[in-house]
């Protein structure tokens, strides 16, 4: 379905058409006439799968109709970082480009002079907010921010919010909100405290499902069988093949990032991302990575999820990550509007249940790929796994012990 089929505003269509924005992704196609119509709504859907034009979209189109207060905050999105956060803001800025609208991005991490900017913009009442949870409640705390005549309340990546614990500051701002506020959560997944935020903040709502928990058919999926000493080896090799460019590498510990900037740089372009960077560093290096400065971002789930870069080629989990669903929004960073990628994904032996909890969620058995045999593979080319090695040296044990008492039964002359 195209946009002119389902928006009304000539200027927000002739928006789409400079962005190159034609057909619809199936959760557009099935959120935006729920959201034109006021009706709440949660939607399911993987990452990268366009949901910020699902709800920005008809917020815009029905903004740019009239009937707003012009001095008030009209729709608040809340985001749980500040890189999805400003991501969020840089695409409403694109969809409301030739339209007065306003928007501005709330978060932590900034110095006063953005601060003071932030208040003046919820002072004087931005049409959109993007905020995260705790700094909109910090502003709010200071007395100044009103929210009471909002009209639209978005919760963007709500299981990762949850995840994050920000399940109390959601419902303090919730509860800033006027009685008739339009509220649309959109999730990849949908635990037991997603539903339980939704029955308390959704008024009888419509739920729209896409793809829940799965990656995209057009991402090359495959792992090695591989113990944590050979796994900087194993990449290397794994660059021989495909030299990085336009690559993220995760690590669920921000130590083992550092750890491997020290060990990659003198080789490759490289940088790193985590929390114990400072906002300059962080935004500084997404720039760079963005404008093909950096072939490869070594990262933390802080951007495993939001961050809509379109040709990122390959996707490297250097160890499982903790939960399945975060598998999901990692390699979910590749195979973006409609192009292809790869996610290579390192299993050590510790590692093994935690994937196949991942192989039971996406419900596919994921290609397993030789390790040389120098960096620790077998005849077969793949690690053997400690559990197959022990239960080997255990046979053995058996066995010869067994061929022991055989021989000892021989030696022992039959009694009269």
């Amino acid at each position: 379905m195209r946009f002119d089929q389902l928006l009304y505003n000539d200027d927000v269509l002739d928006a789409l058409e400079s962005m190159n924005f034609e057909e619809c992704t199936p959760i557009q196609e099935q959120a935006i006439p729920v959201a034109l119509e006021g009706r709440d709504m949660i939607a399911i859907a993987q990452t990268g799968t366009g949901k910020t034009a699902a709800y920005l979209l008809p917020v815009i189109d029905l903004i740019a109709d009239g009937g707003f207060p012009e001095n008030a905050v009209n729709c608040v999105v809340m985001a749980p970082t500040r890189e999805l956060a400003q991501q969020i803001d840089q695409q409403m800025q694109g969809f409301s480009y030739f339209l007065p609208i306003t928007s501005t991005a709330i978060y932590g991490g900034t110095d006063g002079k953005t601060f003071d900017l932030q208040k003046k913009s919820l002072t004087m009442g931005a049409d959109v907010i993007i905020a995260t949870p705790g700094r909109l409640l910090a502003h709010q705390n200071m007395g100044y921010v009103d929210l009471s005549q909002t009209s639209f309340f978005i919760l963007d990546e709500a299981d990762r919010m949850l995840d994050m614990g920000f399940f109390d500051d959601i419902m303090k701002i919730y509860k800033t909100l006027p009685a008739n506020v339009q509220t649309l959560m959109f999730s990849a997944t949908m635990p037991p405290k997603i539903k339980q935020l939704a029955r308390k903040i959704l008024k009888n709502p419509v739920e729209v499902k896409i793809a829940v928990s799965k990656p995209a058919d057009n991402i090359d999926q495959c792992i090695y069988h591989v113990n944590d000493p050979a796994k900087i080896g194993l990449l290397k090799h794994v660059f021989a093949e495909t030299p990085p460019q336009r690559v993220i590498l995760f690590s669920s510990s921000k130590q083992k990032i550092k750890e491997l900037a020290r060990s990659l740089k003198n080789k490759y372009s490289v940088a790193e991302m985590h929390s114990d960077l400072d906002q300059a560093t962080r935004d500084r290096v997404m720039l760079d990575f963005k404008a093909n400065r950096i072939g490869m971002l070594l990262a933390t789930d802080i951007v495993s999820r939001g961050i809509d870069i379109d040709d990122i080629s390959m996707v490297i989990n250097f160890d499982v990550p903790r939960d399945a669903e975060d598998y999901v929004h990692r390699i979910g960073r590749t195979a973006r509007a409609a192009s292809s990628g790869k996610a290579v994904t390192f299993v050590s032996d510790r590692d093994r249940g935690a994937f196949d909890r991942i192989e039971k969620l996406i419900e596919m058995k994921v290609p397993c790929k030789d390790v040389p045999q120098e960096l620790g593979g077998n005849a077969t080319g793949a690690a053997t796994p400690r559990r197959q090695r022990k239960n080997s040296r255990y046979r053995n044990k058996t066995n010869n012990r067994k061929n022991s008492n055989r021989r000892n039964r021989q030696k022992t002359p039959p009694k009269a």
